[in-house]
C-alpha cells in the first residue's frame, strides 16, 4: 500500500526507513496535506515490526513538521510541505583509475619513502599522551605556544634570524597563509605586484580576493625591481629561491624592495617554501630580517616534511596580529593541537634538524643525477637556471617553444612535466622553458623518464633526433 518495502540487511535503522520513505512522498506531493496516515498499530502489522518503531517514524515527522496530531484524531499530512518535485536521471561516468605515469617530473614534491614514520608515530603518542585536558578545547587563533617556540628555536640556528614566538602565527600550510593574507591587506581597487613568472596558483589567493595583478617581470637574479610599479600595494615574492627560476635577489634588489616598501606604505609578502634545501652554502637569510616592520614572512613545513601535513607558519608585524586573530577566529578558528604538538617535539629533540641534514643530502645527489641525465639526453643544447637548491630545475631549451597545450599534450601520454609559461603572467617569453621537479625520484626514474621525455619531444616535432643524439 504505501509503496516501499523495509530492508533489514542494511544500516539504516528500520524507524529511520519509515521516516525516509513517508517524508519522500509527502515531499513530493504524493501524500496531500490533510491526509491521514494509518494508525500505528495498523502499519506495524503490515510491515511486520513493532509498533514502537513505527512510533519513533512518526515522532520524527511530527518534530520536523511534515504531519500533525491531535489526541484522538489520526495523524495527517501537514499543510505547505511538499516540493513537487521532479527527481532527474543524471548521467554519470564511472571514475577511472589513470594509467600510472611513464614519467613524473612534479615540482614541489619531496621524498616520502624516506619520511621516518615509525619515529613520528612514537613522537605523536608521546605528544597526546603528555597533553593536557585544556588542549581538546580551543586553543586560540595563534597556535601551540610551544610550537612557535620551537621554530623561532630553528629559524635561529638555522638562518641566524632572530623572531619573538609573539610573532609567529601558525597556519595550515602556505596556501592557507596567503588566504588569510589577502584578506588581511585588501583595499578597495588595490593591487598585487607580483613577480613573472610567479606560482600561479600560489596568485589565485589573491586573484579570488579580488586583487588586480601587476607584474614585475624577473632575471636570473630574481624581480627586477627598477620594474617595479609607483603604486601602493602589497608585493609577493620569493627572494631566497625565485618560483620557478631559481634565483637569488641580491642585497642591492632587497634594500630597494624594502625602500619601495616604505615608501609606498606597502608590506612585502616572502614565501620562502623551500630555502631549508640549499646545496652550495648555507641557506639564504630572509628579506624579513631587513625589515620586519614591513615584511610578512611565510614558512611551511609540508615541503620538508610531507603534505599532508597541513602545518605552515607566518612572521606578522604587530600592527596586523590583532586582525590576525580575527580572521583566524571567524574563519577555521585554529589548527588542530595534536599535530601541532607532535611538531613541536620534533623539533624540540632536533629530530627535524637531522632529518633536513639527510634529505638535503639526498637531494643533492638526486639533483646532479638529474643534470647528468640532461647531459646525456640533450647534449649541450639546454641552460640550467637558478641556483642549487629547492626539489626543481628551471631547464631553458635551445631552438625549442613549448606552446599552452603542451603540459596536457605530455599529460595524455602519460608524462608530468610543468612549462614555466604556465606560471607566466606574461605569455611568450619564457616558452623554451621547463620545469623538472626531482626530489621524489631515484636516479633511475630520472633517467627512464628523461629517456621517455626525449622519445615524446622527437614524436612530436619538438626536437631532432639526429641533432640531440645521447654523448658517447
Amino acid at each position: 500500500m504505501w509503496g516501499f518495502e523495509l530492508r533489514r540487511e542494511i544500516e539504516v535503522p528500520l524507524k529511520r526507513q519509515i521516516y525516509l520513505a513517508i517524508k519522500e512522498q509527502i515531499v513530493a506531493g504524493k501524500l496531500r496535506a490533510g491526509e491521514a496516515l494509518p494508525s500505528t498499530r495498523q502499519l506495524a502489522e503490515e510491515l511486520k515490526i513493532s509498533r514502537n518503531t513505527v512510533n519513533e517514524a512518526f515522532d520524527m515527522l511530527l518534530a520536523e513538521g511534515f504531519v500533525v496530531s491531535r489526541q484522538g484524531a489520526p495523524t495527517r499530512i501537514a499543510e505547505g510541505v511538499a516540493v513537487h518535485t521532479e527527481k532527474k536521471e543524471v548521467a554519470r561516468q564511472r571514475e577511472e583509475q589513470p594509467l600510472p605515469l611513464l614519467a613524473d617530473f612534479r615540482t614541489g614534491q619531496p621524498e616520502l619513502r624516506r619520511f621516518p614514520n615509525y619515529l613520528w608515530q612514537q613522537i605523536s603518542i608521546k605528544a597526546f599522551r603528555e597533553m593536557s585536558n585544556d588542549m581538546l578545547g580551543y586553543t586560540g587563533p595563534q597556535g601551540l605556544p610551544s610550537l612557535r617556540f620551537e621554530i623561532s628555536s630553528w629559524l635561529y640556528r638555522s638562518k641566524g634570524l632572530v623572531v619573538d614566538p609573539l610573532d609567529i602565527f601558525i597556519t595550515a600550510g602556505a596556501t592557507h597563509a596567503l588566504s588569510v593574507i589577502a584578506h588581511l591587506l585588501y583595499r578597495q581597487d588595490q593591487a598585487i605586484i607580483v613577480e613573472d613568472p610567479t606560482n600561479i596558483e600560489m596568485l589565485q589567493s589573491f586573484i579570488n580576493k579580488g586583487y588586480q595583478v601587476k607584474r614585475v617581470p624577473v632575471d636570473e637574479f630574481g624581480l627586477l625591481t627598477d620594474k617595479l610599479p609607483r603604486i601602493s600595494g602589497p608585493v609577493y615574492v620569493t627572494p631566497s629561491h625565485q618560483f620557478p627560476l631559481g634565483g637569488i635577489l641580491p642585497a642591492d634588489r632587497r634594500a630597494a624592495l624594502i625602500r619601495f616598501a616604505r615608501e609606498n606604505d606597502s608590506y612585502i609578502v616572502e614565501d620562502d617554501y623551500d630555502s631549508e634545501f640549499r646545496y652550495d652554502g648555507d641557506p639564504v637569510s630572509p628579506l624579513y630580517a631587513m625589515d620586519p616592520d614591513r615584511v610578512i614572512y611565510i614558512g611551511t613545513f609540508s615541503k620538508v616534511l610531507f603534505p599532508a601535513l597541513r602545518i605552515g607558519y607566518v612572521i606578522l608585524p604587530h600592527c596586523h596580529q590583532e586582525r590576525w586573530r580575527y580572521l583566524r577566529t571567524h574563519t577555521d578558528v585554529q589548527n588542530p593541537p595534536f599535530e601541532q604538538a607532535a611538531l613541536a617535539e620534533f623539533l624540540r629533540t632536533r629530530k627535524f634538524d637531522r632529518h633536513i641534514r639527510s634529505m638535503r643530502k639526498l637531494y643533492r645527489e638526486r639533483r646532479q643525477a638529474l643534470l647528468t641525465a640532461l647531459k646525456a639526453s640533450f647534449g649541450d643544447r639546454w641552460r640550467l637556471w637558478g641556483d642549487a637548491a629547492g626539489l626543481h630545475l628551471a631547464v631553458e631549451f635551445e631552438d625549442m617553444q613549448f606552446d599552452p597545450s603542451f603540459k596536457d599534450m605530455c599529460r595524455s601520454n602519460r608524462i608530468r612535466i610543468t612549462p614555466v609559461e604556465y606560471h607566466a603572467i606574461a605569455k611568450g617569453l619564457h616558452a623554451n622553458k621547463l620545469l623538472f621537479g626531482y626530489g621524489h625520484l631515484e636516479p633511475q626514474q630520472i633517467e627512464d623518464g628523461l629517456a621517455v621525455l626525449k622519445a615524446f619531444l622527437i614524436a612530436r616535432g619538438y626536437m631532432s633526433s639526429a641533432r640531440l643524439a645521447p654523448l658517447k
